[in-house]
């Protein structure tokens, strides 16, 4: 890409740092520059055409251009742009919202905390379970365990939950009260000759172990995505999460379902939690409450927890935690007409109908001998990519292939995502089944360029 002078791409290059970026390599390439959406579809400043496969991130659930939610928008910033919920302060949006989290998520979840992001959800996670150790005057019970290539954000306490070492790596993360155990992925961590039963059972006596180990009187809370997003889109074995939760119950440990990439609807019931039989006492949500129209998250939490923390608040004389745009009323405003539309489209049954189409298309590629396996459920998928089938050996460096294919498929139309070798899935929630078609024939044909570039000795650009 030839970026000329005063262009966007040269005054972007020359302004702004961009997060998950090699920033040497972005000076020399420039930025992707998109200037509209539509539906599954975004287009650049060149006007090209892409079929957004990862809705954004992960997060724009009813497409893009959807004219209620500016309709939603615009009204709200005209009644009250802005308003805080501080100090007993509140308003209409942010009340609404909360009751209709309240009742839409699984049962035991009673009261909601807003906040601007999933990094600050999980943030505030830490900080409540503090906060309720701290209550019942149990003030050494603050550790959390956490998963290896887990991802829960990047503030210093989110980020140190997160289980990715690129998310880690020269911010001296994580903090010492996060322990990692391994993620429940059979494919790269099962034992030659282990059955997935008994691959959960030895997860489960690793995480009994890790435990005891540390002393439950000084854990605070287990904390796990549903399906693994950002690590590679891993679904866990039946009856993993059942095994977790037992173990948590009987030694006093918060249950968290990080559901800031699976809730309302992307795997095809309204919440991860519902399909695996979790029953969370903080449940976090973000991304496709609003459909990112506008930035908001949620930590919807039981009523014991919220009991100890009143307390405790009058105690202390408040409970000394919050952002400037907590419950935002336009935030909450467009969440609330987000919700209503997946509900009335019928965006669940959607996603768990085409997802059934997406998830068997992706396994079309089991064979193909760059494949090592496909996963995923619902609107969610991977496909990984191996160096050996049989031996499932990674290609060196890791990521070096699924960059490869990643900028393959932009030049095919298609914007997907590659963590490492692991090439993700997420588009809309409104896409069709024929817009399926289209997504896994773009995917073919970069899969396709990057078997001949390997071919040919995996030559440089």
């Amino acid at each position: 890409m030839t970026v000329l002078p005063n262009s966007l791409q040269a005054r972007d290059i020359a302004y702004q740092m961009h997060p998950y970026t090699n920033a040497r390599r972005h000076e020399r390439i420039g930025p992707m520059v998109i200037e509209r959406g539509e539906g599954i579809h975004v287009y650049d400043d060149q006007g090209r055409e892409y079929i957004e496969g990862m809705a954004g991130l992960w997060s724009v659930g009813v497409g893009f251009g959807e004219k209620r939610l500016v309709e939603a928008a615009t009204r709200q910033m005209s009644k009250l742009p802005y308003y805080h919920t501080f100090t007993h302060k509140s308003h209409e949006p942010s009340i609404a919202l909360a009751e209709k989290l309240v009742k839409i998520t699984p049962a035991g979840l009673d009261h909601v905390f807003f906040t601007n992001s999933g990094s600050e959800a999980n943030d505030t996670v830490v900080k409540i379970a503090w906060y309720y150790n701290n209550a019942l005057g149990r003030p050494n019970k603050k550790k959390f365990i956490a998963r290896v290539g887990g991802y829960h954000g990047i503030t210093v306490a989110s980020g140190s939950l997160t289980g990715i070492q690129v998310n880690q790596k020269g911010f001296d993360l994580p903090l010492p009260f996060v322990r990692h155990i391994t993620t429940p992925h059979f494919y790269r961590f099962g034992l030659p000759g282990e059955s997935e039963q008994a691959f959960t059972d030895r997860l489960a006596k690793e995480l009994e172990d890790v435990i005891a180990e540390e002393g439950a009187d000084t854990i605070a809370a287990f904390i796990g995505e549903p399906v693994t997003g950002a690590g590679g889109v891993v679904v866990p074995p039946v009856g993993y999460w059942e095994r977790v939760q037992e173990i948590c119950r009987k030694n006093d440990i918060l249950v968290v379902a990080d559901e800031v990439i699976n809730g309302f609807g992307r795997i095809g019931t309204m919440f991860a939690s519902e399909h695996f039989n979790i029953r969370p006492d903080m449940l976090v949500l973000s991304k496709q409450i609003t459909s990112s129209y506008q930035p908001l998250a949620a930590v919807v939490f039981s009523d014991a927890i919220y009991q100890a923390v009143a307390d405790h608040s009058e105690t202390l004389g408040t409970f000394g935690h919050g952002y400037t745009a907590s419950g935002h009323p336009v935030a909450t405003a467009v969440g609330l007409e987000n919700l209503a539309i997946i509900e009335e489209r019928g965006l669940v049954q959607n996603a768990a109908t085409v997802g059934a189409h997406l998830q068997k298309a992706l396994r079309g590629f089991a064979n193909h001998p760059l494949v090592g396996e496909v996963r995923g459920v619902g609107l969610i998928g991977a496909v990984e990519i191996v160096k050996d089938k049989a031996t499932k050996e990674k290609f060196d460096p890791p990521g070096k292939v699924g960059t490869y294919l990643f900028e393959r498929a932009q030049e095919h139309g298609l914007i997907i995502r590659n963590m490492q070798d692991s090439i993700a899935f997420c588009p809309p929630m409104i896409i069709t089944e024929k817009q399926v078609d289209e997504v896994i024939a773009r995917f073919a044909r970069a899969l396709e360029d990057t078997q001949a570039w390997i071919a040919a000795g995996m030559p440089a650009a």
